[in-house]
C-alpha cells in the first residue's frame, strides 16, 4: 500500500477517550438507525497506557453488511471514505484519506465472530496489563520491520491478538 503514511507508533495521549467520544456523537446522528450494537472505541488507542498508532479506531455494530449500506452516503458527510478492506467481514472507512487517517471505523455484523474479538482484545488489554505491555513490544518490533507496509504489520499481529481474544471466551 504504496499511498499509506509509514507505521509510527506514539505515546498513549490522554485525549484519545476525549477524541473519541466527540466521533461517536456525530456518528450517532447520522447512522443511528442502521446500529444495532453501538459504537466501540477499540484498537491501541482504547487501552490507557498503550503505545498506538495515532488512529482512533472505532467499531460500530450492524445488523448485516446488506442492510448498512446506506448509511455509507451518510458517512461520506463526515469525511469517511470506504476503503473495501475485508469485504466479506465489514465495511471499513479512513477518514479524511487512506493515505492519512485520523480514524478507522468499521462497520461489522453484531452476530459476528469479528465484532466479538475486537471487543474481547482490547478488553483484555484494558483488563490485563501483562499483555498490553507484551503487545505493546510486539507492536515495536513490527512496526520498525514492516514500516511502510500496513497490510504485512497487521498480518503480524494477527496470532497475537487471536490467542487473546480467544482465551476471554474461555
Amino acid at each position: 500500500m504504496s499511498a499509506d503514511a509509514p507505521i509510527e507508533l506514539v505515546a498513549y495521549d490522554p485525549s484519545w477517550p476525549r477524541l473519541f467520544e466527540q466521533e461517536q456523537a456525530r456518528l450517532l446522528d447520522a447512522i443511528g438507525p442502521w446500529l444495532t450494537g453501538g459504537i466501540h472505541h477499540v484498537g491501541s488507542t482504547a487501552v490507557p497506557g498503550l503505545d498506538a498508532k495515532p488512529i482512533i479506531d472505532i467499531l460500530a455494530g450492524v445488523q448485516s453488511l446488506d442492510a448498512s449500506r446506506g448509511c455509507i452516503d451518510r458517512l461520506r458527510s463526515l469525511d469517511y471514505h470506504n476503503a473495501p478492506y475485508r469485504p466479506e467481514q465489514m465495511h471499513w472507512f479512513c477518514k479524511p484519506s487512506q493515505a492519512r487517517r485520523t480514524h478507522h471505523l468499521h462497520l461489522v455484523p453484531t452476530g459476528s465472530q469479528r465484532y466479538r474479538e475486537e471487543l474481547a482484545f482490547r478488553d483484555v488489554l484494558r483488563a490485563q496489563p501483562a499483555v498490553a505491555r507484551e503487545y505493546t513490544q510486539l507492536k515495536r518490533r513490527l512496526a520498525a520491520l514492516h514500516r511502510d507496509d500496513r497490510e504485512a504489520y497487521t498480518a503480524a499481529k494477527a496470532a497475537f491478538i487471536t490467542r487473546q481474544s480467544s482465551q476471554r471466551h474461555r
